[in-house]
């Protein structure tokens, strides 16, 4: 039989093996408890002695700070996000904070996984990759929980969002494949409903006009994904008037609708279909990849993004409104072969 395992420590047993108070010894765990410093220390060996770990969940529940920042999140299979999420929890923890993650259904309603997440009395709430209804706000609102949107505009004035510059970063891109000499353009969509695919949307078609192109082409794939990319491609690519470059809303498309070119039209990338995307996931820089994008400036995103939640924490009204921050355009082989990659700029400072 495998062995019984043991049976965990509790402050209570801590407080009668040393015989004391638990008032005592719950004292020695806060940097800020009125207590003698020789008892203090032979309470933290003792409990080191024993195994004794303090409950830092049940603690903050009694004090109304768990020191918890919830994120929620919908879509764990696009890469931009669990390389946002690494960033982002590398961070908080960095501030003393630490980050709850719950997943709503990326097709469904984000209000259970807000409840959820509730329970759990966050100081914060950050919303990722996903958009909350009129009730899950309200929720929130309710339970004195601050919002942060990131990479999600908010249609609510008073929300507070942190987000890549959308319109001028796919403006950008167009600059860049009008540079290329590509004058039928495409604009490859995602999720209709989100503020990136509109954004990204209106200022593709905004510049392509300004330069005096007739309207892009448009292949609505309705997801971000490779499968959605795949699919949009292959339509668009079947019409009588192909594109000779094509703006994709993410670099997951981008890559399914590369794919797409090559394997069922023999399309040589990009002699004769010029393609880019946009976030500068790491498998964009790959080299059967290569693909020009609109880097998001992830590292500036998320220092301004711990910022808000630190000032949050320690009192202050939380900021209102969207910042856009901007992005960095990424030139790789897939627009201009042999082009090296531009540099990162050096991050600055952000209110």
């Amino acid at each position: 039989m495998p062995p019984r395992p043991l049976a965990r420590i509790t402050i209570k047993d801590l407080a009668r093996d040393l015989g004391m108070s638990v008032a005592t010894v719950a004292r020695a765990f806060h940097s800020g408890g009125t207590i003698a410093e020789g008892t203090r220390q032979a309470v933290l060996k003792r409990a080191a002695e024993l195994g004794y770990q303090p409950n830092a969940l049940a603690r903050g529940m009694i004090t109304r700070h768990t020191r918890i920042v919830g994120v929620v999140l919908s879509d764990l299979e696009n890469p931009f996000y669990p390389q946002v999420l690494t960033r982002l929890t590398e961070a908080l923890q960095q501030v003393g904070l630490n980050v709850m993650l719950v997943v709503a259904e990326p097709s469904g309603s984000v209000d259970s996984a807000m409840r959820l997440l509730l329970s759990y009395q966050p100081e914060y709430a950050v919303i990722l990759a996903t958009t909350l209804t009129t009730g899950a706000a309200a929720a929130c609102r309710a339970a004195g929980t601050p919002l942060l949107f990131f990479n999600r505009a908010p249609a609510e004035e008073e929300a507070c969002a942190v987000v890549c510059d959308n319109a001028a970063g796919a403006a950008a891109v167009a600059d860049h494949l009008v540079a290329c000499g590509a004058r039928r353009l495409a604009f490859l969509g995602g999720r209709p409903d989100t503020s990136t695919h509109a954004e990204r949307r209106a200022g593709f078609l905004e510049r392509c006009a300004a330069h005096g192109l007739p309207a892009p082409l448009e292949a609505p794939a309705g997801a971000f994904t490779y499968a959605a990319g795949y699919a949009a491609a292959q339509r668009l690519l079947a019409a009588p008037e192909r594109p000779e470059a094509l703006f994709c809303a993410n670099d997951i498309l981008a890559i399914g609708a590369m794919q797409a070119a090559r394997r069922e039209f023999g399309l040589r990338i990009p002699r004769d279909l010029a393609i880019a995307g946009f976030d500068d996931v790491a498998m964009a820089s790959w080299p059967e990849h290569d693909l020009t994008t609109l880097r998001q400036p992830i590292p500036a995103m998320v220092e301004l993004a711990v910022r808000w939640v630190c000032r949050s924490a320690a009192g202050e009204a939380p900021p209102q409104g969207t910042l856009r921050l901007p992005g960095t355009l990424v030139v790789r082989g897939t627009t201009r072969p042999g082009t090296p990659s531009l540099p990162a700029p050096a991050l600055e400072d952000q209110a």
